[in-house]
């Protein structure tokens, strides 16, 4: 079945380039589609087999990158990625600070946490700062996509393009180890080539957990200092974007009580970083009936406090992400952690019908009649009493109500409310949950670092990632359902196809045509091959995605290798970073892609930033991998 084997290379060549120009050409079409597309041709002109296009399903790398998302889903769900983000810039006060300390943060954490986790953490922390000390999100937001980028590559599990790579790796080492086991019993090896051919079986062998850090941890402090350094200077500042995120919208007046395992306890205003909160104003301490207004800086904070702001929905719910602090304007407010996280915080809107109108906040007893609890109280340009039990019901009345998710599609179009809608991003965190998630984490950084020790590192690598997450939704970290959500499909087939691809590439020949032409273009001089294979890798990133430029190169790189009979050490390092390191375009690399809308930016600051940058690393690359890696 298929087509004559001869014309295998070129189907396999020309289902790359149809796959290159369609994403420059037709940027609507789902990029999982398309790779799964040409995976099914090269299958059906015989140019790979099905077990063989089936086998990327099996591969390590996806499973790996799908079992990480589902660990920082947890990490988000318990409350732990919260805590980190208010620790980092909860103090800070001005912008240079603030990149630096994120400059060293966010490389360490996305050396061992995908750093699309890490962007999606951050981001509405480093947006939410920028409106409190009205600083543009666009002098932030492209340092954050890039410093993640560059800790990505400091460690195997940084980034999924590492963890595609070394599934590549894996592929390629045992086909070359089977291969050469069966030349050594036909007993068609001299000594020199036996010598020859075991050494570069050894040098495909997968990177451990460390090894591509002898030269990311460098690329990473380098391009960190230059971010930190000359960024501002390239970065723009869009006051748009500023007016954007510090529009007011609807206030509403919330009071919060402090419970005694609170970690705001003994702090001042200013310390528990209460002060100033984007879009939330403190107006005054309840402590025993005595009240304490107006509310200075450095008055302290005690258990059973009932502290009383006005402000907007987005940060109410951040302060619902503080441990042991709660609403307080509803004694019916569920403070049972395993209770609380089945509730969603909804908006409603009274009508003229209610039964409510007329009555206090207490007497209108929602939790009896709607199974509900009171958490904040709007009324459009009127002043409400700073007592929200005590406050008058009437018609127009906006409520934030905590509630169950079947709220919503029972009372949507009831007589009592105008409207009903759930608040994005209201889900309660899981804070009793935070040891023993931080605690997982840290054991699958262990688990980690000892698969460095043992063979088969992919493999091993995909088991504790499954492993820790599967014990985060068992001890309910997680929900299934978070857990599933968080794990991106559409990367998952695109790497999978992408896979496939590679070994069609391999399996017809077309790779070692195309490592054929290098070599006798460039292969009198390493050096240059060295550099041309990682120009290549740039490009191609920036015009794909960076997992299926990872999956398809590395074979070519490889044979390249063969070819000119190098070392492929290099060579493979030079991909997997190549493949990694994209600044210059925003669909180059999906946490630029992440950034690009919310921070306003135009493909022209991407480039303006990210070019330097690029040669920048690509230098220090340049020098270090031959030097640590020789030919």
């Amino acid at each position: 079945m298929g087509l004559p084997v001869e014309l295998h290379p070129y189907i396999a060549i020309g289902t790359t380039l149809f796959v290159f120009l369609a994403i420059q050409l037709r940027h609507g079409i789902p990029t999982d589609l398309l790779f799964l597309t040409a995976l099914m041709v090269v299958t059906v002109t015989g140019v790979i087999s099905p077990g063989q296009a089936l086998s990327g399903f099996a591969n390590p790398a996806p499973l790996t990158v799908a079992a990480l998302l589902a660990v920082a889903a947890g990490l988000r769900s318990a409350g732990v990625l919260d805590w980190v983000g208010r620790t980092l810039l909860g103090q800070i006060q001005t912008e240079r600070r603030a990149l630096f300390r994120l400059a060293a943060a966010l490389i360490s954490a996305s050396a061992f946490m995908l750093n699309t986790a890490v962007v999606a953490m951050m981001m509405p922390v480093i947006i939410d700062w920028c409106r409190k000390h009205r600083v543009s999100p666009s002098r932030l937001l492209i340092p954050l996509s890039y410093l993640t980028i560059l800790g990505g590559v400091c460690t195997l599990v940084g980034t999924s393009t590492t963890l595609v790579a070394n599934g590549v790796l894996c592929d390629e080492h045992e086909t070359r180890y089977a291969q050469l086991q069966r030349a050594i019993e036909s007993r068609k090896l001299d000594p020199e080539s036996l010598h020859w051919q075991t050494h570069f079986v050894d040098q495909i062998a997968p990177m451990g957990l460390f090894e591509l850090g002898y030269v990311g941890l460098p690329c990473a402090l380098v391009g960190g200092a230059f971010l930190v350094l000359v960024g501002p200077k390239l970065l723009p500042s869009r006051t748009d974007i500023v007016e954007r995120v510090g529009e007011q919208p609807r206030e509403y007046l919330v009071e919060m009580m402090v419970q005694p395992d609170c970690p705001l306890i003994g702090k001042t205003v200013e310390q528990a970083g209460l002060r100033q909160l984007p879009g939330l104003f403190l107006i005054e301490i309840d402590r025993d009936g005595d009240l304490i207004t107006p509310v200075t800086p450095n008055d302290s904070i005690g258990v059973h406090d009932r502290l009383v702001f006005t402000g907007v929905v987005s940060t109410i719910i951040d302060l619902e992400k503080i441990p042991g602090f709660v609403p307080a304007a509803d004694l019916s407010y569920e403070l049972d952690p395993s209770q609380r996280a089945k509730r969603r915080l909804t908006e409603v809107v009274l009508s003229r019908t209610s039964p409510l109108i007329g009555t206090t906040v207490r007497e209108a007893n929602f939790r009896h009649h709607y199974n509900a609890a009171v958490v904040a109280v709007h009324r459009n340009g009127e002043h409400v009493t700073s007592k929200i039990g005590d406050i008058v019901l009437e018609p127009g009345d906006t409520l934030l109500l905590q509630t169950r998710t079947e709220f919503v599609p029972t009372y949507r179009n009831h007589r009592d409310f105008y409207l009903v809608s759930a608040v994005k991003g209201s889900q309660p965190r899981l804070h009793h949950k935070m040891k023993l998630a931080s605690t997982l984490a840290i054991l699958l950084v262990l688990l980690l670092c000892l698969t460095t020790w043992i063979g088969n590192t992919p493999a091993w690598t995909a088991v504790c990632g499954i492993a820790i997450a599967m014990i985060m939704i068992l001890t309910r970290c997680v929900s299934t359902s978070e857990a599933r959500s968080a794990i991106d499909v559409q990367m998952l087939l695109t790497i999978v196809g992408a896979l496939g691809l590679g070994r069609a590439l391999t399996t017809s020949g077309a790779a070692q045509a195309i490592a054929s032409s290098l070599t006798g273009l460039f292969g009198a001089d390493p050096m240059l091959l060295l550099l041309v294979v990682y120009i290549m890798t740039l490009v191609f990133t920036e015009a794909i995605t960076n997992n299926a430029v990872a999956a398809m190169l590395l074979p070519v790189a490889i044979a390249v290798a063969w070819e000119g009979h190098y070392n492929p050490r290099p060579f493979i390092i030079a991909i997997t970073l190549g493949a990694s390191l994209s600044f210059l375009t925003p669909i180059g690399y999906q946490t630029n892609l992440m950034v690009m809308g919310p921070g306003g930016y135009r493909p022209a600051d991407f480039l303006r930033c990210g070019i330097p940058l690029t040669l920048l690393v690509m230098l220090t690359a340049m020098l270090l991998i031959p030097a640590i890696w020789t030919f």
